[in-house]
């Protein structure tokens, strides 16, 4: 095999760096309702609070490092840069700390969007409610991620690579965000040998030709270094 490798990842992957996914217990999620912090509406509703969460999760990502997952899957694209695309689901930014280039399909944690004329620069740590845009002046400012309602970034050319790989890959998400959770299916019709990397079974765990359950640092540097060693 030569083809290209599309790899999905989402929150599983950065668990183990300290990052909680929707459904850790006692987590940062856990202390709000997502249609008061990840909506349109809400923001709308609320900034200051929107804002004061997204805070918090920049801060705590700021802080996080890579683990041995991240790190596995930037060799690999590293070792085969034409043929390995990441896409990520996740916002706070350790596959690039770790050395690679992926796709952000929901935006980004240090990233900031301005919500009148949609001019994007570099986040500050603390945004305001009425955070100001450096280009228009506007006072909204908002995080430069995907809220629920919203269409994700670059579905085209995530598409076009899931119609051209050889391998489909989800690691450590839940398979239950649209339209990610339907990649796999996409990635089959085409052809794709399709495998899942997760902590426990999915929804969409039957979809897969093969699963690996386990810890992603102990599961994706494994599975890399197969692929590796095989240079397949």
């Amino acid at each position: 095999m030569s083809g290209k490798i599309v790899i999905l990842t989402g929150a599983g992957l950065s668990a183990e760096s300290g990052l909680g996914t929707f459904r850790d217990a006692g987590g940062l999620w856990e202390q709000y309702r997502l249609q008061d912090i990840a909506t349109p509406e809400a923001f709308a509703r609320d900034p200051e609070t929107v804002q004061a969460f997204y805070n918090a999760r920049r801060q705590q990502a700021a802080k996080a490092e890579p683990n041995a997952a991240h790190k596995a899957l930037a060799e690999l694209q590293q070792a085969w840069p034409d043929r390995v695309v990441l896409v990520t689901q996740n916002v706070d930014g350790l596959l690039e700390k770790a050395g690679a280039q992926p796709i952000h399909m929901h935006g980004q944690l240090d990233q900031a969007l301005c919500g009148v004329c949609d001019h994007r620069w570099p986040a500050p740590m603390e945004m305001s409610a009425q955070e100001p845009c450096p280009e228009c002046g506007a006072p909204a400012g908002r995080p430069d991620v995907v809220w629920f309602g919203e269409y994700p970034y670059h579905l085209e050319d995530i598409g076009e690579h899931i119609q051209d790989c050889e391998v489909f890959v989800a690691i450590g998400t839940s398979g239950q965000v649209y339209p990610a959770a339907g990649f796999v299916q996409e990635a089959r019709l085409f052809g794709a040998r399709t495998v899942e990397i997760n902590l426990e079974s999915t929804d969409v765990s039957g979809t897969f030709d093969v699963h690996r359950l386990g810890p992603a640092s102990a599961t994706v540097p494994a599975w890399v270094s197969e692929i590796l060693s095989r240079g397949v």
